[in-house]
């Protein structure tokens, strides 16, 4: 049985990656490969496939918004660099998650599982509700942000403080900084709560960087980073609860 799919991921290298990993399984036929969720939203309304690869974060919206919107869903392959999306894909019964860097091994694991399901007469709604729930990878020691036309791959351990500036960011690690396409938002909600705050509308810092804490700033080596008015308290909360200096 042949498998009509579709992917949809913005970033190039990653988009010919799957590309190339459709064109190594004999069943797989690519339909097409849409560089944003727009394009993918478009061609959906006048065609159908069976399996789609999705990416998460993708400029205009995301993966998880445009499976909102699909009225008629394929199944679901969710790609993305950030494992918490995990949970809330599973919740709109995505077929799998796959997290980057993607090897070709588990990439075929995810497409056997579709075939799976495609070849079974049994509804596909049907199946998530007997089958036992897949559980989330553990939380990543890293993340993968991008910079220009590559993924660079930042631990989390070596992250002193994030800077945010309208649409960019600049991840200041202990050996570089790392300026990427999106906002501070967006970032925060991907960095693990229990080892980032936010201090400042325009800063996040690792708790594990901070050297002293003065009224109105923190110190992480030679910068010196302000706390506004609006996180203070929640600053203050947090420091207390993981009782910091202890």
């Amino acid at each position: 049985m042949n498998i009509s799919c579709l992917i949809v991921e913005d970033e190039p290298l990653a988009r010919n990656l799957l590309t190339e990993y459709v064109k190594k399984i004999p069943y797989l036929q690519l339909i097409k490969a849409c560089s944003n969720p727009l394009e993918a939203i478009e061609f959906l309304r006048n065609n159908t496939v069976d399996l789609l690869f999705l990416d998460v974060q993708m400029p205009e919206i995301t993966g998880i918004t445009l499976l909102k919107i699909l009225q008629k869903k394929p199944l679901v392959i969710l790609t993305t660099a950030y494992s918490e999306y995990a949970l809330e894909g599973y919740e709109l019964d995505v077929m799998d998650y796959l997290l980057k860097p993607i090897t070709f091994e588990r990439f075929l694991k995810a497409v056997e599982k579709a075939s799976q399901r495609l070849g079974s007469n049994e509804p596909v709604a049907e199946k998530l509700l007997v089958e036992k729930t897949v559980v989330p990878e553990a939380e990543p020691t890293y993340i993968f942000v991008k910079d220009g036309t590559k993924l660079v791959k930042i631990r989390l351990k070596d992250i002193l403080y994030v800077e945010g500036l309208k649409d960019y960011v600049t991840i200041h690690t202990k050996a570089q900084k790392v300026v990427s396409l999106q906002r501070l938002k967006m970032l925060e909600e991907q960095l693990p709560a229990h080892i980032f705050v936010r201090i400042h509308n325009s800063y996040i810092v690792s708790i594990e960087a901070i050297d002293a804490i003065y009224k109105e700033k923190v110190q992480i080596g030679s910068h010196y980073l302000p706390i506004s008015d609006t996180y203070r308290k929640t600053f203050r909360e947090f420091i207390e609860k993981n009782h910091i200096g202890e």
